[in-house]
Order: C-alpha cells, then sequence, then structure tokens
C-alpha cells in the first residue's frame, strides 16, 4: 500500500471548491487512506498563501477573484491553460521529508522541460519552484497536515500572463512569469506534457498508480465517508 496512489482528473474547478475538497480529505485521512494526485486547471483566480501580505497585490484586480488559501508562499495567479497538480502524500508513511517532496516536485517539472527541450530549466535553494534564465516557469507551495501533504505545484503551459502583472508572484518584486508555450520548440498539446510530467512524478516518487485515472466529484468530500 505504502507505494500505492490514486490519480484524478479534475478538469477545470473553481479554486474555492477543490481547496475545500483538498482539506476534506486530509482531515479524514487514515493511516492505510491511499495517496492521491489531483490534475485541475482552474478559472482565473489569485491566490494568497500564509506568508503573503498586501503589497504583494500591485493592482486592483478586476473580475479576478483573490482568495486566501492555508498553503505555504505567497501570492500567485492561476489560470486556464496552466497545469496545476495536487499531491495528497501521507509523508511519514514515505519516510519523506518535506524539502524531500519540494526536490521531488522541482526535478519532475526540470524533467518534464527537458523533454520538451527546454534544457536550462533550475531550481533555487531559497525560492521553491523552477526557473527558465530569470523568469519562473513553475510554482510551488504545500501544505503539512498530521504529517500528509496537501496543495502542490502549478506548471505555466500556454496561458494568458498578464494577470501575473497585477502582482508581485511569489512575494518576490520583478518577478516575470514565463511559459512553455513560449520556450519549447516542440510541438506538443497540453495532454502530451500532463502524461510526461505524471509518469516522471511516480518514477521520482516511487509512486505505483492504482489504475485507471479516476474521475472527481465534489460532493464525494462533502459527506462524512472517505472518497
Amino acid at each position: 500500500m505504502t507505494n500505492n496512489v490514486i490519480i484524478r482528473q479534475l478538469g477545470i474547478q473553481a479554486y474555492q471548491l477543490v481547496l475545500v475538497a483538498m482539506q476534506r480529505f486530509t482531515e479524514r485521512r487514515k493511516a492505510n487512506t491511499i495517496d492521491e494526485i489531483w490534475l485541475v486547471q482552474h478559472p482565473p483566480v489569485f491566490t494568497q498563501g500564509n506568508a503573503s501580505e498586501s503589497e504583494y497585490l500591485l493592482l486592483i484586480p478586476g473580475d479576478i477573484p483573490v482568495v486566501q488559501s492555508d498553503r505555504g508562499g505567497k501570492i500567485t495567479y492561476h489560470g486556464p491553460g496552466q497545469q496545476v497538480m495536487y499531491v495528497m502524500l501521507d509523508l511519514r508513511r514515505r519516510n519523506l521529508l518535506v524539502r524531500d517532496l519540494i526536490t521531488i516536485l522541482e526535478k519532475t517539472v526540470i524533467t518534464t522541460l527537458y523533454k520538451f527541450a527546454i534544457t536550462t530549466a533550475y531550481s533555487k535553494k531559497d525560492a521553491p519552484g523552477v526557473y527558465v534564465g530569470d523568469d519562473k516557469i513553475c510554482s510551488i507551495g504545500l501544505r503539512i497536515r498530521k504529517g500528509c501533504s496537501l496543495h502542490g505545484l502549478a506548471l505555466n503551459i500556454a496561458m494568458d500572463l498578464s494577470p501575473f502583472l497585477l502582482i508581485n508572484p511569489c512575494g518576490e518584486v520583478g518577478l516575470r512569469m514565463t511559459q512553455l508555450s513560449r520556450l519549447s520548440p516542440v510541438v506538443y498539446n497540453t495532454t502530451d506534457v500532463v502524461k510526461v510530467l505524471l509518469e516522471v512524478f511516480l518514477s521520482l516518487l516511487g509512486g505505483t498508480n492504482t489504475g485507471a485515472i479516476k474521475t472527481w466529484h465534489y460532493n464525494d468530500y462533502l459527506n462524512n465517508s472517505e472518497s
């Protein structure tokens, strides 16, 4: 059971709904609960982590909502064309420290980008995420509760980057964001990228998919039973 993972495809879901579902899943976990990975894209939304402050939001965001999250880190933006991967893992069962998981997530993205001919991606010791040159292509934020992780990574694939201009992304003044479609000479679709991302992550994690990718229903996380 230690290495088993359930993969769920959420499609496009509101951030607030997924946040509540992650929290409910983690609250109800038992020692034998199988780990889950959720693949999702969100409608436009700014999310503020526990370390976020008001000055990180530079301009009034207009129609884009600002949501307070319980993840680590500061402010970021989610929108269509950005692939989000949430990782609900029992770190104690897997003998992983938080830093170990962050490193695995960073290596996952760097390896994935390499497979799409982006060979200069790197991570920073003091700023979780993945960078290409001076620009950031992937944000990482986690929360640990009862020894289990929630939240994860957000990889910019082919999205409108302009909302990032309304904030100091991840609290870094002047930080520019970039994306795979801008940097890669390889012809691809988002499904290709997600497939590689998931395969690389499971390989680095030592995880075994329990079977076919499963669908996701928000109401499953509102009842009293375990999902």
